[in-house]
């Protein structure tokens, strides 16, 4: 099935199952149809099952927006209980377009749970209460987590709520990340069970081969990741920079993004440290796995060069929860962390330029290929090792995965033979029914209407601009809101400036000085630095005094 085909099912409002190889366009087709209903003002609840895949798709985990939480066993007055909290309550009631990304690791009974929740809350008897639901993902990748003593955990295809659902399958067949067709097939081989002795042959290529640049290990465990990447980063000589962490918004939910979100509280970097970007960035040329060496470090500067030779200046990005168009927590921090080595878990979703495996070692059936799928291509993989095992998928997965790509087929039928006239019927009714209505604002003073667009992410000329304001006027706003709330993150205003202007301005004022207590002078650093920096420059830059 083509992306295309997927997005035109699930416009027509039915719950489906969206799912394909790494590199097939899941991600891609989600975000399209999560832009279309924020276009229709429609209220969707983005989640994933893991907190990682959470924060890629600006969501929350599945277990937060639910209530369950992480619990094994809930009884019928515990559904109860959740299905009363106010905040479950307001989140759900509203909502019409349930998304679950990463589905292959959320555990049968608790996508039990979530639909007995939102029934009870919706007061409905059909499942998820009518609402539209997409799982999103792929079986043949992580399979849900148990710990010794936890109820014994299956697929999701195999509770009572999946099996009630009726969902059209979207199984993509396209290939949009591997350029490599004979890497490419390596994978299919794998995953339909017919690795043969040549594929094997072609991986033993692999053994022991000596990488141009050094490839990130994948390893199972934390343990062996923290060991590895420290120990690299203290065999470079030179001084250490450290950039912390900024946040705001609701202090649990703050917490939950810091637990989700690949970006460490303090990155500590070194120029000739080995890293990776750990978000997409198509317009400054970085994705989710692009791997680099830092060549510059300094007063929030953090200069990359990546293996293709492109040199980037990385600026900090935000990972953030919304609800409502409303920012309810954010973290900013630089994209990047130690590449040294990396967990398999943790490379979820990711793309790697190269990546050293030992596939000798006691895989599991399955993780040969979600290892081996976090890499672009055959010439960036580097095998320490291989088993048997190593190469083998789960064969109840298999089965199911067969009859997911037969149902995808009729599927892919059908809406290629509908009428163009009742397709765009079905979509039209699907987009009335859950069309939102924009809520009439509250009219703001105009201290508060400049931090609503802050908080927004909007710079200060767009704010000027949009307001019919001076720069001036809008930088006297955010003085006052700073000297309301000294701890109001501005970071993002950073990008208002090019770093070289920043630095000169920063240094400048820390020259001319400040008597204790007193506010930094704009006049003598505007002396200083002559007419190529403007008053409001002088401004913006002394925010961040």
């Amino acid at each position: 099935m083509t992306q295309k085909e997927a997005l035109d099912i699930l416009k027509t409002g039915r719950s489906v199952f969206l799912t394909g190889a790494a590199g097939s366009g899941k991600t891609y087709v989600l975000r399209e149809y999560i832009e279309y209903l924020k276009g229709l003002d429609a209220n969707i609840g983005i989640t994933a099952s893991t907190g990682i895949a959470a924060t890629h798709m600006g969501g929350i985990t599945i277990h937060s927006w639910s209530g369950i939480g992480i619990k094994d066993h809930l009884s019928k007055s515990e559904i109860q209980e959740i299905a009363e909290k106010k905040h479950v309550v307001k989140k759900i009631a509203k909502t019409s377009v349930l998304i679950i990304d990463e589905i292959s690791m959320l555990h049968h009974f608790r996508l039990d749970f979530i639909d007995k929740i939102i029934r009870t809350i919706k007061n409905s008897t059909e499942p998820f209460g009518g609402m539209q639901v997409i799982f999103c993902g792929d079986f043949f990748q992580l399979p849900p987590v148990s710990k010794v003593g936890d109820p014994e955990a299956y697929f999701v295809y195999h509770s009572d709520t999946w099996k009630n659902l009726n969902l059209k399958v979207c199984y993509l067949s396209e290939q949009h990340r591997q350029n490599d067709l004979v890497y490419l097939k390596i994978l299919n081989a794998i995953r339909d069970s017919s690795v043969s002795e040549d594929i094997i042959k072609i991986l033993k290529t692999r053994f022991n081969k000596k990488p141009i640049v050094e490839p990130t290990k994948l390893y199972s465990h934390n343990r062996n990741v923290n060991a590895e990447n420290e120990s690299e980063l203290a065999k470079i000589s030179g001084r250490t920079f450290e950039y912390e962490m900024q946040t705001r918004g609701n202090h649990n939910l703050v917490e939950t993004l810091k637990k989700s979100c690949l970006a460490p509280e303090t990155l500590e970097l070194k120029e000739g440290a080995k890293v990776m970007f750990i978000k997409n960035n198509f317009e400054e040329g970085y994705v989710n796995g692009t791997l680099g060496v830092v060549i510059k470090c300094g007063f929030e500067q953090i200069q990359v060069k990546t293996l293709v030779g492109k040199i980037i200046d990385v600026a900090r990005e935000s990972w953030r929860i919304e609800e409502d168009g409303k920012i309810k927590a954010e973290i900013i921090q630089y994209p990047l962390r130690l590449a040294w080595a990396i967990t398999v878990h943790k490379s979820q979703g990711m793309s790697l330029d190269t990546a050293e495996i030992d596939l000798s070692k006691s895989f599991e059936r399955g993780m040969g290929y979600v290892a081996l799928s976090r890499v672009r291509s055959l010439e960036g993989l580097f095998l320490k090792g291989l088993n048997e095992m190593a190469l083998m998928v789960n064969e109840e997965v298999l089965e199911f995965d067969n009859k997911f790509k037969d149902l995808s087929k009729t599927n892919s039928f059908h809406i290629k033979t509908m009428g163009e006239t009742k397709l765009n019927k079905m979509h039209q009714d699907f987009a009335d029914k859950i069309k939102g209505e924009k809520p009439k604002e509250k009219k703001l003073d105009t201290v508060s209407e400049t931090k609503k667009m802050l908080d927004e992410g909007i710079s200060t000329k767009d704010i000027a601009k949009e307001r019919g304001l001076k720069l001036g006027t809008i930088l006297d706003h955010i003085e006052k809101i700073k000297e309301a709330d000294p701890k109001y993150n501005i970071y993002n205003l950073q990008n208002s400036i090019s770093k070289t202007k920043f630095k000169e301005i920063y240094n400048a004022f820390h020259k001319i000085g400040v008597s204790e207590g007193e506010k930094y002078k704009l006049a003598p650093v505007k002396e200083l630095l002559g007419p190529k920096y403007s008053y409001d420059d002088l401004r913006l830059v002394r925010l961040f005094l």
